[in-house]
């Protein structure tokens, strides 16, 4: 039977184990970039968010769009947010907003792959997070199961084991070793070292086969192990 389900039987009937958990709060840095035909370089080419919003009134009705670039010619497209809606249909304080060109609602746009994906089969993520770690309780011993919750405010494409080797600082060969030798788990939602990261995920893995320092670099500076 694996380390891990051993622990998780002996952690309740004993009620004592010496498990870390720690929470990491996962920040996308880069937006998304659509590819899309670019009338100037006259093909496709990767288009980013320049951070700015157009609103356009007509009588009642208004339209907005989020500016994007060509990252090669600097050409614009301007993606549709709102079109042709009445005024009083939107509400005041999104409208206000809009008006306002507002950060967070230009970032929560511009990091909306869903929307982006009605505009063009082909947006290109990026792996590039920060990483914001909270210990959630602390081992009584010599850590031998981490546990980590990942907190995803945004739906981002970078993978679990992409993430787990970049923060470890071990390599993916490493991850995937583990995982096949039962010694790394991953639990609902979004299950899966291969699939992209989801709110709620968690990565719990037996520390006593992780490099040294591993574990510190999990709970970061300033977490009693």
């Amino acid at each position: 039977m694996p380390l891990l389900r051993r622990a998780s039987q002996r952690e309740e009937q004993a009620g004592v184990f010496n498990t870390l958990r720690v929470q990491w709060s996962i920040t996308p840095q880069t937006a998304p970039r659509p590819w899309l035909n670019c009338s100037r370089c006259r093909g496709p080419r990767g288009f980013r968010s320049s951070g700015k919003i157009r609103v356009n009134a007509n009588g009642r009705r208004i339209d907005a769009w989020l500016i994007y670039r060509c990252t090669a010619c600097d050409g614009t497209w301007n993606r549709p947010v709102v079109e042709r809606l009445e005024v009083a249909a939107l509400d005041r304080q999104f409208l206000l907003s809009l008006q306002a060109n507002e950060p967070d609602l230009v970032r929560s746009l511009a990091f909306d792959v869903a929307a982006l994906k009605r505009w063009t089969g082909h947006v290109q993520e990026f792996d590039d997070v920060s990483v914001a770690r909270r210990a959630l309780s602390e081992s009584s011993g010599p850590v031998q199961v981490l546990e980590i919750e990942c907190r995803v405010p945004r739906p981002i494409g970078l993978r679990a084991d992409r993430l787990l080797a970049s923060e470890l600082q071990v390599s993916r060969s490493c991850i995937r070793s583990l995982e096949k030798a039962a010694r790394l788990r991953t639990v609902s939602p979004g299950s899966g070292l291969r699939r992209s990261l989801r709110d709620g995920m968690r990565l719990i893995i037996d520390a006593s086969f992780l490099p040294e320092g591993s574990v510190e670099r999990a709970a970061g500076t300033g977490c009693a192990l």
